[in-house]
């Protein structure tokens, strides 16, 4: 097939002629124009997660500036920016392919000053109604939101052999706002780096020496940097007309098995990633007083960014399935090395122990983050084509993508729930048995499910990624051995 160029009026609107499985069209116009979306996508949803994840580092520190906040009230503000998150990923997976990517990615992003400015404000008087908190932690929920588009979009513009590197790399490096907001926050709250701008500082008081913070920092940092993102995707990104369709037209996911089983296995891997990088902070101080926890708050979201990143690539040569059933394994030995950890806690190891077992936990679950969604495209082209028999060529790729972007972004919204679950069970677990032992046991036995459901529907012989990732076509990855 010839290749069309992309006219240049199209690099502000959306593009009318995209084929990424046509290796001319692609090495000659497709890739360049993909990855400039894809670099603009990374730092725009890096903020997202950045201030979805903030309050993880400013719930620990309010009772010290003077608000009278109990742990469960503390837990709350942790966990309901992934709950409201969560939810308002349910919507914002199918928006780019109903709106355009670059319009959407420009006005979710903008959305993030919302949150920023108004936590800049609350934190700076400490008779603050707490109501006024829970709607600022709410509000944090946009950047939540915001992956299941920023997925949904890069998926439309990546050939399937590449899909998986480049979800990856937007996921994991975008990740990187956990771990960033959880290492610059606690510095910039101890200087009034925006002078008279930022407001006066918080006398805090911490283990009976008194200091000084402005823990409005903590929001107003990321203005500059949220405009910024908001002002790139609207010049230098691209929407792809032929990715348009309605919400109805998107609604088929909804009929379709393995979607439901990839939500279940992917709540596993990014669950408990955003899930274990909201509570991790607040749980370890009240198991640890005695340890300095912020210092290495950013340590396991770094991690797990990395290893997501790096695990593209991997996932796309050897199969999604083959990782993923490994990564449970992996996250169930994680997890028992944090219950004999918390077992020991008197002991002087056993913080080291705890803080290795999560970084294990972490690593683990970035991994499955990109093996997962490495396997969303493989599934849906396999079950489309089955069951839609009528679709052949460019039909039956432009069906399985447009399926396989909605089941990214509906399998992350399902997923993310356990940015709100996981830290209310360890709040729970810890009000009601005084330790967070019952809600490490419930997560065990969940990664122990997600290991016999990853080996019985995909891994087995007979399973449906069996053949894809054990007998690719010859010089092929598993990513390229279904693109017929």
């Amino acid at each position: 097939m010839t290749s069309v160029p992309v006219h240049p009026t199209h690099q502000r609107r959306a593009i009318q002629d995209w084929r990424p499985e046509d290796a001319t069209f692609w090495s000659s116009t497709g890739r360049k124009i993909a990855r400039r979306n894809l670099w603009i996508s990374i730092p725009c949803l890096l903020l997202s997660f950045a201030v979805w994840m903030v309050w993880s580092v400013v719930v620990s520190k309010l009772p010290v500036v003077g608000f009278a906040f109990s742990n469960e009230q503390l837990f709350w503000l942790a966990a309901l920016p992934g709950l409201s998150g969560a939810t308002l990923r349910i919507v914002y997976g199918f928006m780019p392919a109903m709106f355009g990517g670059r319009l959407w990615t420009t006005l979710t992003t903008g959305s993030l000053l919302i949150p920023a400015v108004g936590m800049g404000f609350a934190v700076q008087d400490p008779t603050s109604p707490y109501w006024i908190f829970l709607a600022l932690a709410l509000l944090c929920g946009l950047g939540g939101g915001n992956f299941a588009s920023s997925m949904a979009n890069i998926s439309f513009f990546f050939p399937k052999a590449e899909k998986g590197s480049a979800l990856a790399l937007n996921a994991g490096l975008g990740n990187l706002g956990v771990s960033v907001v959880q290492f610059v926050v606690p510095l910039v709250i101890t200087a009034g780096v925006f002078g008279w701008l930022g407001g006066p500082p918080q006398t805090a008081a911490v283990k009976g020496v008194t200091t000084t913070l402005w823990l409005q920092n903590a929001g107003f940092v990321f203005v500059p940097f949220i405009a910024a993102g908001a002002v790139a995707a609207w010049f230098g990104m691209n929407d792809i007309a032929t990715m348009k369709s309605s919400f109805a037209d998107q609604a088929i996911i909804f009929r379709r098995t393995h979607n439901w089983i990839m939500c279940w296995l992917y709540t596993g891997t990014f669950g408990s990633f955003i899930g274990f990088s909201a509570a991790f902070p607040l749980l370890s101080k009240i198991l640890f007083p005695e340890v300095n926890a912020l210092a290495y708050a950013f340590l396991g979201p770094l991690v797990g960014a990395l290893a997501r990143a790096a695990a593209g690539k991997p996932s796309d040569r050897f199969g999604g399935g083959r990782i993923t059933l490994w990564v449970f394994v992996a996250m169930s030995l994680g997890t028992l090395g944090i219950l004999y950890a918390i077992g020991m806690k008197t002991n002087s190891t056993a913080f080291p122990i705890f803080l290795a077992s999560f970084l294990f936990l972490f690593a683990a679950s970035g991994v499955g983050n990109a093996s997962t969604f490495q396997m969303i495209p493989a599934i849906t082209r396999k079950e489309v084509a089955r069951l839609e028999p009528a679709l052949k060529g460019a039909d039956l790729v432009k069906q399985s993508d447009k399926e396989s972007a909605a089941i990214i972004g509906f399998t992350s919204a399902i997923a993310a729930f356990g940015a709100f679950f996981i830290p209310k069970s360890f709040g729970s677990s810890i009000a009601a048995t005084g330790g967070a032992e019952a809600a490490l046991y419930c997560f065990l036995a969940f990664y122990l499910s997600c290991i016999g459901i990853t080996w019985w529907f995909y891994t087995r012989r007979g399973g449906l990624l069996f053949d894809v990732e054990h007998a690719p076509a010859k010089g092929r990855s598993p990513a390229t051995a279904i693109v017929k």
